[in-house]
């Protein structure tokens, strides 16, 4: 990968308008980590620290920095390896001591440079520290830019399961330099578009349409790029307002999570085998077969949703997970640490097609299981 800082160009923007004073922006276009000092300056800290990975930092930590202290801002950098595994707590507890070191107040700012998983541990971060501190996102994958980085989930990973420790805890504003994405390898784009296809399944069959006939200018940074990241942040945005904490309608945005994460899981969170986005892929395609199993779902459907997926370069079937997944009992057990879970029954995010996906609790396990069985002898 080489560096690419573009400079500043126009850019949209889409508003979060949550209560309370804690309304923010995000910003999307290319050339904003360029212009960061000034936007993160008018939130009125003393200091930002970075955190970021080591591959991240390398390419755009050093110009972050320096737009940072040219606004008037005492800057620093802490940083973690690349990867899922370290949404762990030692990474966790090295990122705390590492923002103290730094001297990070209650008044400064922690900025989240990264993907997804900088921007889950670095924001868990920023609420735990001095019982919680402000943080800014800079997302630089497209799956943070679609989806990690908005709505103030946060957090780690456990051995038990995905994201089971963590904070709601707001950003007070995001930074979507969507020039940042010209130096993500094919794969993190595939997996970052995942997401993308995921906001046309969940309630927008329009936008799942506009994605067939224009994923390819996504991918090579066209005008549709820009386009796709404000869709999904302006659908994102919306469920978030109404509903922050995930007492209902936000579960929606999980479409495709609870066999993503299980997948995850049994991997050991080895992003070698399986990130995080090839997962919600799979997942995506397995919601919409047991869906059409289950009679809810045209079977031409659920076709159509794993043919797209699959011309984005992504995996659909249990088969394409690299060194297997485990049996269905083990498919089933790894489920049972899902989030979503209430009482001890699963609840899954199915579809009654394209654009119409809904809640739906109480799922029989035996189901499930017969289901995981047939999709694995496939």
């Amino acid at each position: 990968m080489s560096e690419t800082v573009s400079k500043p160009s126009p850019h949209l923007t889409v508003h979060v308008p949550l209560d309370g004073g804690r309304d923010y922006d995000i910003l999307i276009g290319r050339g904003l980590i360029a212009g960061a000092g000034g936007r993160v300056a008018a939130l009125k800290g003393r200091a930002a620290v970075i955190v970021s990975d080591e591959t991240v930092a390398a390419l755009y930590a050093a110009p972050l920095r320096e737009s940072l202290e040219a606004a008037g801002l005492r800057s620093g950098l802490v940083t973690v390896p690349p990867g899922e595994a370290s949404k762990s707590y030692g990474c966790f507890a090295a990122v705390c001591d590492g923002l103290l070191a730094h001297k990070v107040e209650r008044g400064d700012l922690v900025v989240a440079l990264g993907g997804g998983v900088v921007g889950d541990l670095a924001g868990f971060a920023a609420a735990s520290l001095r019982r919680g501190v402000r943080f800014v996102q800079v997302p630089t994958s497209l799956l943070a830019q679609v989806d990690s980085s908005v709505g103030g989930k946060t957090g780690i990973n456990s051995p038990l399961g995905k994201n089971l420790i963590g904070a709601f805890h707001q950003p007070r504003l995001v930074l979507a330099d969507t020039a940042t994405l010209d130096t993500l390898s094919e794969r993190e784009m595939q997996a970052g578009y995942a997401e993308v296809a995921k906001y046309g399944l969940i309630g927008d069959a329009g936008f799942f349409d506009w994605c067939e006939a224009h994923w390819a200018g996504i991918f090579s940074g066209g005008p549709e790029r820009d386009e796709a990241v404000a869709v999904c942040c302006r659908a994102k945005a919306g469920v978030v307002v109404r509903d922050e904490r995930e007492d209902g309608e936000r579960a929606l945005l999980n479409l495709g999570h609870t066999f993503g994460h299980a997948l995850e899981r049994l991997t050991g969170y080895d992003g070698a085998r399986l990130v995080h986005g090839e997962g919600v892929a799979i997942g995506l395609a397995l919601a919409f077969r047991f869906s059409a199993r289950l009679g809810l779902c045209p079977g031409q459907d659920a076709g159509r949703v794993a043919n797209h997926l699959a011309m984005a370069g992504l995996p659909t079937t249990l088969a394409q997970v690299p060194g297997g997944c485990g049996d269905a009992d083990a498919l089933l057990d790894a489920m049972a640490q899902d989030k979503k879970v209430r009482d001890g029954a699963l609840t899954f995010i199915l579809a009654r097609g394209i654009g119409k996906s809904f809640i739906a609790p109480g799922i029989d396990r035996a189901e499930v299981r017969a289901f995981l069985q047939d999709e694995l002898a496939a």
